[in-house]
């Protein structure tokens, strides 16, 4: 865990704008590209590390010819709701075997491309976090701006408090999320700070990664 803690601590603004996009979906969930043609766009774009971080399942990477190249951060992505409010929380860094974490994964595919199932079947983040960490990785929240939460700085602080590592900080919420709800993009940033939090970012793509670059 720690290393991957330092790894990302390392990365710089340029390089989540260029050569690193830890948010990427293919088509073992809602993405649209084949999860190996991400990883030989990756090698063909020479970026430096991307995380393929499907909805609630690690499937991709159990399958994939390239899942040991070291480019390829292994990473999920899991619905959650707190607080009343639907949030999505990232994994890196996991031992995709993990009993635990493959526990909480989706049993079907429809929990991991339909929107209301994958509402419906949503986790607590606790238990999402506690299964990241058995598996070896660190709990990041994604795109925290599209959280319907008034407090963004109390609702994240909370989430440390059940073991939350990070926050996604490098996101285009231009293109992907238009509206930002209750927070401006800068204040992820001020409470990462603030909380003494990694600082990630990816597009969440879900075309392909000649789209890669953010905002």
């Amino acid at each position: 865990m720690d290393d991957i803690k330092k790894l990302i601590s390392n990365f710089k603004k340029e390089d989540f704008y260029k050569k690193v996009n830890l948010h990427i979906h293919s088509n073992f969930s809602d993405g649209e590209c084949d999860f190996d043609k991400l990883v030989e766009q990756a090698v063909e774009l020479n970026m430096k590390y991307i995380s393929i971080t499907d909805h609630n399942t690690v499937e991709g990477y159990k399958k994939s010819k390239y899942k040991n190249n070291p480019l390829l951060i292994k990473g999920v992505e899991f619905d959650c709701i707190y607080r009343f409010s639907l949030l999505h929380i990232l994994g890196y860094n996991i031992d995709i075997n993990n009993e635990e974490l493959n526990k909480i994964c989706a049993k079907n595919e429809k929990e991991t491309k339909n929107d209301f199932i994958r509402l419906f079947k949503s986790r607590h983040p606790k238990q999402v976090i506690n299964a990241i960490h058995s598996a070896g990785g660190i709990a990041v929240l994604a795109h925290p701006c599209c959280c319907n939460v008034l407090f963004l700085n109390n609702y994240i602080k909370s989430l440390k408090k059940l073991g939350l590592d990070g926050v996604e900080v490098y996101y285009p919420y231009d293109r992907f999320r238009g509206i930002i709800k209750f927070s401006s993009r800068n204040l992820p940033f001020e409470i990462a700070d603030k909380l003494n939090l990694l600082k990630t970012g990816g597009s969440d793509e879900h075309k392909d990664l000649y789209n890669h670059i953010n905002q």
